[in-house]
């Protein structure tokens, strides 16, 4: 249907020619980067990972110009995007996000439509930006894992509840494992602090508690919210 618009009329028609293929390539490669740049945007990445976002679309795009046309070899192409792994470690929703635009700049450039391939960044590309800066989703600041690892002698049933009642908002037993032969218990608590920083009166008073053992209390990473 967008063939019926004329500014997203794809520029490709029944050949593919060298100032063809150099425009969706030039676009696809600036819109990649612009992708990276986007996601960089209060976010941390690894060197490897922004140049991938980068040349991903002008990838996608070169791969739909050359099946352009062949049924059979466009579904045989997507069967193959199907079983790529892009990263050998697995990414977290925002690195997946990432990678679809990227994939989705290339497909619309590789089909010709490099108007719409714009656009469609820009309003896409905007849009991402507006949510990081709103902090759209973001979980409390004071969300925190806390675990602590108490001698087996001791009844960990209601053993804090007076601390979490003083310095949390509110506090689960999450997971309970033994260790060292059954000797200890490792308890590990989600909570949600009153303040945003760790107060270090409450580490000190659960080290009364659990006989100087070991405690750790982090911050909730990424991929344990999906």
């Amino acid at each position: 249907m967008l063939n019926t618009i004329t500014s997203f009329s794809s520029i490709i028609t029944d050949s593919i020619t060298l100032t063809t293929f150099l425009i969706c390539t030039g676009v696809s490669l600036a819109l990649g980067v612009l992708t990276a740049l986007v996601y960089l945007f209060k976010n941390r990445c690894s060197q490897s990972f922004a140049v991938t976002l980068a040349v991903l679309p002008a990838i996608v795009q070169a791969v739909i110009m050359l099946v352009n046309g062949n049924i059979g070899a466009g579904v045989a192409v997507a069967g193959a995007f199907s079983l790529v792994r892009f990263r050998s470690a697995p990414g977290t929703a925002r690195e997946i996000g990432a990678i679809f635009l990227a994939m989705a700049i290339g497909l619309a450039t590789g089909m010709g439509y490099v108007t719409l391939a714009v656009l469609f960044f820009a309003i896409i590309g905007l849009f991402m930006l507006l949510l990081q800066f709103i902090r759209f989703g973001d979980g409390k600041k004071a969300e925190r894992t806390l675990k602590i690892t108490i001698p087996e002698s001791l009844d960990y049933d209601g053993l804090f509840d007076d601390l979490f009642g003083q310095y949390t908002e509110k506090a689960s037993l999450e997971k309970v494992k033994t260790s060292s032969m059954g000797t200890l218990f490792e308890l590990e608590y989600a909570i949600v602090l009153k303040t945003a920083e760790i107060p270090k009166a409450f580490i000190d008073e659960i080290r009364t508690r659990n006989g100087n053992l070991n405690i750790t209390c982090s911050k909730v990473s990424a991929k344990e919210t999906l």
